[in-house]
């Protein structure tokens, strides 16, 4: 009859351990009764058990229990040391980590927003006949010398020329701007603050009020102190106007002129009303509408880093290029928009390069210190201000 032989695998580790073969030889080939469990039938050599005992140190059905044992799978655990360490980790790596992203994510949700809104703007002031003419705009002067302005320009520009091309939620005068989510203190590009937000041109800038001709050839301007006001868009954007209404026409000038001749509106928005951050180049920043005919609103949007000096208009160009494929030089209305709220800026009082071109030689320079802005020979050294739109 033929043998069967039984084999036990080594168990490893410390413990006892089994001979791949249990080296006996037999010619019986029945099972033992002790290796019965259930259904399932396991058939050894009938030794006896005693010997079998002798050689292992366990019977035949223990020594089927421990190599069971040894074969399951271990149960592990973390213990709470390791729990709380690994938390740690988490921690600090999402401290470091968390507020980059957050600023990615909401630097792009204002980019798109913005240029929504100036989207909007551009198609609002082309449906309007004329910039100027809105509100009255008296100065008068009493017998004890008292000069006081009968003012309505900006929020009659609101209510009476916006509001019939853009959808406007709530409108307020200088006094009750909060009431349209304008926040009393804001941040600069350059980091200043700015409390309380101003209420007036002559706040804002005061450059914007008036120009004399012996500090640059030209006509003389003067405008009155207009004061602003604020409304809301459907988009829950907040917006301060600043408001001309003795703006000019375009008149394709070919010659130097004052750029605060042909602003009709100067617009300070805030994306997120007063929510925060409240910062220029963030939530907050600024378009122009120019010239009361033929309109251009424009809103440039200005290099966060400093001002490249002593550079020519060529190189200038150049440069812009260099930073980011998106930045430029600013044109000439862009540049003037950029006068107008230098203060947001922090920007320095200087000539400045527009990518305007005069003619094959010369390229438009605007000075920062009155508005003026002229032909200048593209080879000159001046300031530049990157932007983008």
């Amino acid at each position: 009859m033929r043998s069967n032989r039984r084999v036990f695998p080594s168990t490893g580790g410390g413990g006892r351990t089994l001979p791949a073969k249990l080296g006996i030889e037999d010619t019986t080939s029945s099972c033992h009764p002790e290796l019965v469990s259930g259904s399932i039938q396991r058939c050894v050599l009938p030794v006896s058990l005693d010997r079998f005992r002798n050689k292992f140190g366990m019977t035949p059905p223990e020594a089927v229990l421990y190599l069971a044992g040894r074969l399951s799978v271990k149960k592990c655990a973390f213990t709470m040391a390791e729990i709380l360490l690994s938390l740690t980790i988490i921690g600090v790596v999402a401290a470091i980590t968390l507020p980059s992203l957050t600023g990615n994510i909401n630097e792009r949700t204002w980019n798109t927003q913005r240029k929504a809104l100036y989207a909007r703007f551009s198609q609002a002031i082309a449906l309007m006949p004329a910039l100027n003419g809105y509100g009255t705009l008296k100065e008068e002067t009493d017998s004890a010398g008292s000069t006081s302005i009968e003012d309505t320009a900006a929020e009659t520009f609101i209510t009476d020329g916006l509001s019939k091309v853009l959808k406007i939620n709530n409108i307020c005068d200088s006094e009750h701007l909060e009431d349209c989510g304008i926040a009393d203190k804001i941040t600069t590009l350059a980091g200043s603050i700015i409390s309380p937000f101003p209420i007036d041109m002559a706040d804002f800038n005061s450059e914007l009020l008036n120009a004399n001709a012996s500090v640059h050839v030209g006509s003389n301007y003067s405008h009155l102190n207009t004061k602003n006001a604020a409304f809301e868009t459907q988009n829950g954007e907040s917006i301060v106007v600043f408001y001309n209404p003795n703006c000019t026409a375009n008149m394709n000038l070919a010659a130097a002129y004052y750029t605060q001749t042909v602003m009709c509106a100067n617009f300070v928005y805030d994306l997120n009303g007063n929510k925060g951050p409240n910062t220029v180049g963030k939530d907050i920043g600024f378009m122009s509408a120019l010239y009361a005919t033929d309109s251009n609103v424009v809103a440039p949007y200005p290099h966060i880093g400093d001002t490249l000096t002593g550079v020519n208009q060529i190189d200038g160009g150049k440069a812009c290029n260099n930073l980011d494929n998106e930045y430029r030089l600013p044109n000439k209305d862009e540049l003037a928009s950029i006068f107008y709220n230098k203060n947001l800026i922090g920007i320095s009082s200087s000539g400045y390069w527009s990518s305007s071109v005069a003619d094959i030689e010369k390229a438009w320079r605007l000075s920062m210190d009155a508005g003026y802005i002229i032909p200048r020979d593209k080879t000159e050294n001046y300031n530049i201000r990157c932007v983008k739109r």
